[in-house]
């Protein structure tokens, strides 16, 4: 007969910020211990507050199913001796196995006689089992741990219950002299102690003491409650999935209620007064219809409808001493000049090894610079990059940056316009921190593009030249996420400049300015494969086939526009029947080209008509084949290539490439290897699996 199951751990206030992974891993883990140790079950189900984690398994079985399976040992040579004896390994094994050497048999497998026996392994007991299920708990990760007490266990927050029930039968284990049983506990103020006899009753028990277990439930009920107060009073609530997701996790019981605060925090730039709501307070900012923030907001209460007037005062008063900080930190940030917030950066150490944030300033502004040159930028739009980067840390050392550093960038942003800054150039302020996180919106600008790639490569090239570089899942100065945004910057852009001169023009600067750097061809190498690694993520992500994404990426990334262009173009080639010849005849020729010394070839040299077409047919494309690549047109370069095909084809039929005659032997390696170098440029096409996709 099957029975449901619980566990429940409960704890004092997890962070919010736990809760989601931990439900996640409680899940994930159960499911799993549950298959390793064969106990047949039908689903698990997670639920989570602040101060519990519990999950259900329905359906579980009174025990492991019997297994009759049959085991393999050594070869017969080993088992027996001359005499025809068992070995010691025979013996052995059978009593590994439970068995005697009488119920041993012989079985040929691949022309080889096996010991082997038929074993009985009778299931235990699942009650049995479940007493050990206090390591899954256990065994729970969390960002940070503590102890509390004279406790040895280090978890994220101090154990206080534990529910453990198999039907109505408590599973007995204990975690830190924490016992469990069948004792829950409700709402801190709503609620009390519970007892729950059965698991399926779980939901409906907590629900008497004011607590909604499952997190998507309460996830619901708050969101209905958000758009019932929006539709009473004619607002629009700005209801971030995050925020939503967090306040969910901070309360047991949830009751919306909404506030308001003076008018006069308005005049305050809008991004301020709802990171002040939102990030500091956790209550949804409200707007007009038409998008005009107004002065109300909406918080979620742990705790039932009574009484909310005197909810609503109190958060009133919190919020408006927030405001009056933004307020004065906006007002006081006007005060002085751009030049004279600059001048504060010379004090402020950006890397010990480094220098201050203005050394990093004078380097972005080299860069800019040079990138601008490269883009031909006019007189004037290459100024306003230069003045932009100049300026793009000036924000940093005001207040209320200092106070919200969400706000780095766009406070820069508007401040610049009130010191009489250009427009572009105070957009730019904003653009060079983006993409603020992983696939975030790109600098839409020009000048906030360039100035954005010349900060994201000085910190990348600076970390990694004193030997910052992310392992694992540490990544402190969020160098994956800017490398990322350098390539997604240049496919917006669609600039055609390779990725490696970017790379090298900053590594030489460091070294130019003599600032403390690893080797400079250990530092190169590990540059080029940082940024190639982040390419072939990007690519994989267009769902990119692997073996195409080494071809481009084997030579480097290049101009990354058209890599993406190339590689989407392989993925379709490598499914045309017409294109097989072309694979062919490049691919013979890129790997006897690997057998040549250099790529030398002298005409005269030439012994039969083949030769010399080959050569006069590469020498005809060649230098419209790379000017298509540099202007981005990969289809029009590979169908270039693809002439070389049949001249290829014919040179292998009728000339022996490996000639006795050194002379002649190199100069058609060397013929085959410059062909080689420019196919290289498009990619390795040895490294696609040229087959028909069905």
């Amino acid at each position: 007969m099957s029975k449901s199951v619980l566990f429940e751990l409960g704890v004092e206030e997890l962070p919010a910020r736990f809760i989601d992974d931990a439900l996640k891993q409680l899940q994930e883990k159960t499911a799993d211990w549950l298959s390793e140790n064969r106990i047949p079950y039908g689903e698990v189900k997670g639920y989570a507050t602040p101060r519990r984690l519990a999950v259900k398994i329905t359906d579980v079985e009174e025990k492991q199913p019997d297994i009759e399976e049959e085991a393999k040992g050594p070869a017969k040579k080993i088992a027996l001796d001359d005499n025809g004896d068992w070995t010691k390994a025979a013996i052995g094994f059978s009593k590994g196995q439970g068995k005697d050497v009488e119920d041993i048999y012989f079985k040929e497998i691949k022309g080889t006689e096996y010991v082997h026996v038929n074993k009985f392994i009778q299931g235990e007991p699942t009650m049995k089992l479940l007493e050990g299920f206090g390591d899954i708990l256990l065994g729970l990760t969390y960002p940070k741990n503590m102890r509390w007490g004279d406790r040895e266990l280090r978890y994220a927050r101090p154990i206080r219950w534990l529910v453990a029930l198999y039907g109505e039968e408590v599973i007995p284990f204990s975690i830190e002299n924490v016992s469990t049983g069948k004792t829950t506990f409700g709402h801190r103020f709503l609620g009390g102690t519970a007892t729950v006899n059965d698991p399926e009753q779980y939901e409906d028990v907590l629900k008497e003491q004011s607590i909604i277990a499952s997190v998507e439930d309460r996830k619901k009920t708050i969101y209905d409650q958000l758009k019932q107060l929006e539709a009473a009073n004619n607002w629009k609530l700005i209801i971030d999935e995050d925020l939503l997701n967090e306040v969910t996790h901070l309360v047991e019981y949830p009751t919306a209620f909404s506030g308001s605060f003076s008018e006069e925090f308005l005049e305050v730039p809008e991004e301020a007064l709802i990171t002040s709501m939102k990030e500091h307070q956790r209550y949804f900012p409200v707007r007009s219809d038409d998008g005009v923030l107004l002065p109300y907001f909406v918080g979620v209460r742990n705790g039932d409808d009574q009484h909310l007037d005197t909810v609503a005062r109190g958060n009133e008063k919190v919020l408006k001493a927030r405001l009056k900080d933004a307020q004065f930190f906006y007002e006081e940030d006007q005060k002085g000049s751009i030049d004279k917030k600059m001048e504060k950066l010379s004090r402020m150490v950006y890397q010990e090894e480094l220098g201050t944030l203005a050394d990093k300033v004078k380097r972005v502004v080299a860069i800019t610079g040079k990138l601008s040159e490269w883009l031909e930028l006019d007189e004037p739009e290459k100024q306003k990059s230069l003045r932009a980067a100049e300026i793009c840390k000036f924000d940093l050392v005001t207040q209320m940056v200092d106070e919200f550093t969400e706000l780095q960038g766009v406070m820069g942003e508007k401040y610049a316009r009130i010191f009489g800054e250009d427009e572009e150039v105070a957009k730019a302020i904003n653009e060079h921190y983006m993409p603020r996180q992983a696939n975030g919106q790109v600098p839409t600008t020009t000048i906030g593009s360039i100035v954005s790639i010349a900060d994201k490569l000085d910190t990348i090239v600076g970390s990694i030249s004193i030997g910052i570089i992310p392992t694992g899942s540490q990544d402190p100065y969020g160098l994956r996420r800017q490398a990322l945004g350098i390539l997604q910057t240049l496919n917006k852009q669609q600039w055609p400049i390779p990725v490696e001169k970017l790379i090298d023009l900053v590594h030489q600067f460091y070294f130019e300015l003599q600032l403390p750097t690893r080797s400079e061809k250990e530092v190169h190498s590990d540059l080029h494969e940082f940024f190639r690694v982040r390419a072939a993520y990007l690519l994989k992500e267009k769902n990119i086939d692997p073996d195409v994404v080494d071809a481009v990426l084997s030579r480097g990334i290049g101009i990354y526009p058209t890599t993406i262009l190339k590689a989407e173009l392989l993925v379709e080639k490598r499914q045309e029947p017409s294109f097989k010849p072309v694979h062919e005849a490049l691919g013979r020729a890129l790997k006897l080209a690997e057998k040549a010394d250099d790529d030398k070839v002298s005409p005269g040299l030439f012994k039969n008509d083949q030769e010399k077409k080959l050569y006069e047919v590469h020498q005809s494309i060649r230098e419209e084949y790379l000017s298509y690549l540099q202007d981005g047109h990969p289809s029009e370069a590979l169908d270039l290539l693809a002439e070389l095909s049949e001249p290829i084809h014919s040179f292998f039929d009728a000339t022996m490439v490996m000639a006795e005659d050194e002379k002649v032997r190199n100069n058609r390696l060397g013929l085959l290897k410059q062909i080689a170098q420019d196919v290289y440029v498009f990619a390795d096409l040895n490294a696609i699996e040229w087959k028909q996709q069905f």
